[in-house]
């Protein structure tokens, strides 16, 4: 690794920190870029999860989905704890039907994305996470419409559509995958597949903060005109990511999930799936037009709470090492 890279590694933190601040500051100040922005956000978020399963060996992944103990965890959390919370905190929107529904979406709906990148920049199990990636894909689009009938009503299911679901999909997990499985075979025979890791390795912190400044920045201008209105889901979002960080840490407890999966665990019910669901927000009818606002909001309070996660989490975790032997007593 580099000198700049270990150096970007070891202030990530605040370069996180700085790239939301550019976005806000573009963002707020230059309202006119936020289209193209939002065009470049699914391109950068793939090259930043082509980095990311271009460090995690794939075969690893294959062996992870015998990790029965930690699935089921990730699992029961994400669709059974994680529902039970937004229906509560819900509640507190309960008398505004786009508001609801921006929460609903959202929360319902655990991240496949960038969840795996902060994960490893936390020093967690992300090859377990990428292993659960199509499970989670897959409940969540089988077991939204569910929800939503439960928590909002049968109307508003029928509005939704659920195909951005299978191209987020496409775009953000199977495209990079299988480039990183390619350059992962060639790196076992060429050298150039080995400078291509070594090179987007390098890359990370970079690459997310790129991401951090382009999703920051074409949103930010849209949440701002409506800020008064969605103060009420900004606490939601902050009392959603409190909550799961304890939920997380103790059902890990619970079952004994050593410290790298405790930590992806903790990402994983926290973190929400607000890039791959903002699609079906838009294509909602004018009635829910502040869903959508409603759903950006969930990314910028939950980028700038990863953020803050990246030192709580391995500090709510510590590794803990093996004693030494104790001496042998003197002849």
């Amino acid at each position: 690794m580099t000198s700049a890279a270990a150096w970007g590694e070891r202030h990530q933190v605040w370069l996180f920190v700085a790239a939301i601040a550019l976005g806000v500051v573009v963002g707020l100040t230059f309202p006119a870029v936020a289209p193209a922005l939002s065009l470049a956000t699914t391109p950068v978020l793939a090259l930043l999860l082509f980095a990311t399963f271009l460090g995690v060996p794939l075969i690893e992944v294959g062996r992870s989905l015998g990790d029965i103990r930690f699935l089921g965890t990730v699992l029961a959390l994400n669709f059974l704890v994680v529902p039970l919370v937004a229906f509560g905190l819900s509640r507190f929107v309960a008398d505004d039907g786009g508001l609801l529904l921006g929460v609903l979406l959202v929360l319902l709906t655990p991240c496949v994305d960038y969840v795996i990148v902060f994960t490893g920049l936390a020093g967690g199990a992300r090859e377990r996470l990428l292993a659960a990636t199509p499970l989670l894909m897959l409940l969540q689009i089988v077991l939204l419409p569910a929800y939503l009938w439960l928590f909002a009503g049968g109307a508003v299911v029928a509005e939704i559509d659920l195909a951005p679901f299978i191209e987020a999909f496409l775009w953000l997990i199977i495209v990079p995958l299988a480039a990183a499985a390619l350059v992962q075979a060639l790196a076992r025979r060429h050298r150039i597949g080995r400078g291509i890791e070594r090179f987007f390795a390098a890359a990370m912190v970079p690459l997310m903060m790129a991401t951090l400044a382009v999703v920051v920045g074409s949103q930010i201008a849209d949440v701002g005109a409506a800020a008064t209105a969605l103060v009420r889901v900004v606490l939601i979002y902050l009392a959603f990511l409190a909550i799961m960080l304890v939920v997380g840490w103790a059902a890990a407890r619970g079952v004994r999930l050593p410290v790298p999966e405790t930590r992806a665990l903790i990402f994983s019910g926290a973190t929400r799936n607000s890039l791959v669901v903002l699609p079906l927000a838009l294509a909602l009818p004018p009635a829910f037009a502040i869903a959508p606002l409603a759903v950006v909001t969930q990314t910028l309070v939950e980028l700038v709470g990863m953020v803050v996660f990246l030192r709580v989490v391995p500090a709510l975790t510590p590794v803990t090492r093996p004693s030494a032997p104790p001496a042998r007593p003197g002849r």
